[in-house]
């Protein structure tokens, strides 16, 4: 009975910071999204997701994230199976080479690639002296795509690999020697097995994906409003928390589906990240 005490004790620690930095935030942006500035009950910070202006936002942000999604799914599923056919370990300098950017902050990241992407940055300055023409990607939707597929593209590739890593060769045989070819074998055996991996990735890029405005500021150049954006302003500029909750809560409605899909395929937590 002691020992159970004791082990309590040790999670005190955690229920206080999951107390005060998840459950009380999001109890105040519950609060703050369903009231008034007066403090009285009202749904239409909620419902003023229904705007044109917001529409637009969140429409457009739905759009990108899902575009980027794809792209790092495409991007990450073959290096995944290229690092699972090497036999690189999880501690292997291929594997760290890819988590290594995830140590670095995310605002100097993107900065970086302002930095690159500008009229007079980097990539064209060498253009330039290859005498080739130059690109005109930043402040683009492009820019924001390729920005959201850097940034999130390891959140893709590790659940991927640790799924992928986890499919026992003998599976692989048994399928060969019933006479499926490689195109058959990852049909219907590599990929069913993914599946995991494969949802737990979508929702680890399609959501900050959804929900980000600092790539669209600065690779958008604040041109392209986001939905992330549109609810940074009501917080920061127009100082409106009651509208900046409400809108925040129909993002969550995104959140739940996602945790609901994760729990549905991922039951064992085969594809979270290590």
């Amino acid at each position: 009975m002691n020992r159970l005490l004791q082990k309590k004790y040790l999670a005190a620690p955690y229920a206080v910071w999951m107390t005060g930095f998840t459950i009380i935030p999001l109890l105040m942006i519950v609060y703050y999204g369903l009231t008034d500035k007066s403090g009285a009950f009202t749904l239409d910070n909620v419902l003023a997701i229904g705007t044109a202006e917001h529409v637009k936002a969140l429409v457009l942000a739905l759009g990108l994230s899902f575009i980027s999604t794809v792209l790092c799914l495409l991007i990450a599923y073959p290096l995944a199976m290229i690092l699972r056919n090497r036999n690189i370990g999880q501690g292997s300098f291929m594997v760290f080479v890819f988590i290594l950017p995830m140590w670095m902050n995310f605002l100097l990241r993107t900065l970086a690639w302002q930095t690159l992407l500008e009229k007079n940055g980097v990539i064209n300055g060498i253009l330039s002296f290859l005498h080739l023409p130059n690109i005109a990607i930043i402040n683009t939707p492009a820019a924001i795509i390729l920005g959201m597929v850097y940034n999130f593209l390891p959140f893709m590739v590790l659940p991927l690999y640790n799924v992928l890593a986890k499919i026992d060769n003998n599976v692989l045989y048994a399928a060969r020697d019933l006479g499926a070819d490689g195109l058959q074998t990852f049909i219907h055996v590599i990929f069913p097995l993914s599946i995991p991996g494969v949802i737990s990735g979508i929702t680890m890029v399609f959501i900050p994906a959804l929900t980000t405005f600092v790539i669209s500021n600065l690779l958008g150049g604040s041109k392209i409003l986001l939905i992330g954006n549109v609810i940074e302003q009501e917080f920061t500029k127009g100082s409106n928390w009651n509208l900046g909750s409400g809108l925040s809560l129909v993002l969550m409605i995104f959140i739940f589906i996602s945790m609901g899909l994760l729990a549905k395929y991922d039951k064992n937590g085969e594809g979270s990240t290590f």
